[in-house]
């Protein structure tokens, strides 16, 4: 019979890899020694296949295809950020013997055999896996593209994922990659919400899941930590596999410049003298910090799509920006959003603001907005673009 023998948890912070200057070195190296202590772990635990619950950023589908769950059950996990790769192998079997599993069970689960993963995937890949011979199962958890599953869904999802490993022949570990509070693209990326992530970290540490698992997409969105929607199936799987309870046991927790990293253990059993659940006050604010994208924008967060991939685009943009809006038909305003996007301030800069609000402000996705971004500020300093044409 099958067992899962380690459930932990991880952020993916792209900054890991980028090393920006307004980011504190020796916290981002926290983060990355306990994700090697995670490394360890699967050292110890000796698992035949390790899934992977992590989020896209607008990499991999886009909107051409937002599923709320979906499986990579390929034969290689090909992975691409900050002009590096990474080509694992794919349990195959028991990624099969789980999108079948799971579609019975009444989960209306997406898969993919050639999908190409995004940071949210390379970051474990390259400090949790290393050069382990581990297969994996990359398993996507929609956290930024509204309406979101609940974290209670997905731990649903996770308490079915127990129940085919237990009819299986696996030893399997899974790893949630992911959170805790950030608003990328927004203008509160630079203000997490701290708070909140040290209120569920007590609470997951006293062993009360619940806590967390009664959230709605609407509050975690207020807190920004959508993103912690991939521990839920996690949290369900554990749970199912050890109803007298669980509790968490935190490795490292940094509050860096924009973003609460965090990695963690789940372990069954409960927690010896846990204190009671505490409440949290959520403010119920009147925005939302990741909306459907309006179809009225799809236009421009097409453009910014393709722009993160294909290089002869960007350039064009950076020749002449108004030339390329015309092309995907925006309008006034999102070609003076561009322009702004692309003043020289922007692209000079040295300042963590990287700034996609004007985008944003037109209907612009934050997170592919703020991608975008990333890449273009990248190319017009490693290519020199000093000017550009603003048309």
């Amino acid at each position: 019979m099958g067992q899962i023998v380690a459930a932990m948890a991880t952020m993916h912070a792209p900054q890991l890899f980028t090393r920006p200057p307004e980011e504190d070195p020796e916290k981002l190296d926290a983060g990355i020694a306990a994700m090697r202590r995670l490394g360890r772990l699967l050292d110890e635990t000796k698992p035949d296949a390790l899934v992977i619950f992590a989020s896209d950023h607008m990499e991999t589908f886009f909107l051409k295809s937002v599923p709320t769950f979906c499986i990579l059950a390929g034969e290689r996990a090909h992975a691409e950020f900050a002009g590096r790769s990474w080509d694992l192998a794919i349990h195959r079997a028991f990624a099969e013997a789980m999108l079948e599993g799971l579609v019975r069970r009444d989960f209306d689960l997406c898969y993919s055999q050639d999908a190409v993963l995004g940071h949210s995937f390379a970051a474990p890949f390259e400090w949790v896996v290393g050069a382990r011979d581990i297969p994996v199962v990359p398993f996507f958890v929609n956290t930024y593209l509204p309406p979101l599953t609940t974290a209670r869904r997905a731990a649903a999802l996770g308490q079915a994922i127990a129940e085919i490993v237990k009819s299986r022949p696996e030893r399997v570990a899974l790893l949630a990659s992911g959170g805790m509070s950030h608003y990328p693209g927004t203008w509160k990326y630079y203000s997490p919400a701290f708070d909140f992530d040290h209120w569920c970290i007590g609470e997951l540490e006293n062993g009360h899941s619940e806590s967390f698992l009664r959230l709605t997409p609407e509050q975690l969105d207020e807190v920004g930590n959508t993103e912690m929607l991939p521990w839920a199936p996690v949290l369900g799987a554990v749970g199912e596999q050890h109803p007298e309870g669980q509790h968490m046991e935190l490795l490292s927790y940094q509050e860096t410049a924009h973003h609460g990293h965090a990695v963690a253990i789940f372990h069954p059993g409960e927690k010896r003298d846990a204190r009671p659940p505490q409440p949290f006050h959520f403010h119920n604010h009147p925005y939302h910090f990741y909306d459907h994208p309006p179809v009225a924008s799809y236009r421009l967060n097409k453009l910014l799509y393709d722009a993160r991939y294909k290089p002869s685009l960007r350039l064009r943009m950076f020749e002449d920006v108004g030339a390329v809006a015309s092309e995907y038909g925006l309008d006034r305003e999102d070609t003076a959003a561009l322009r702004d996007v692309f003043q020289f301030r922007y692209l000079h800069t040295d300042t963590p603001a990287l700034d996609a609000d004007p985008l944003v402000a037109r209907g612009a996705h934050p997170v592919g907005a703020l991608m975008a971004v990333h890449v273009l500020q990248q190319e017009q300093r490693k290519f020199g673009h000093a000017e550009v044409y603003l048309g």
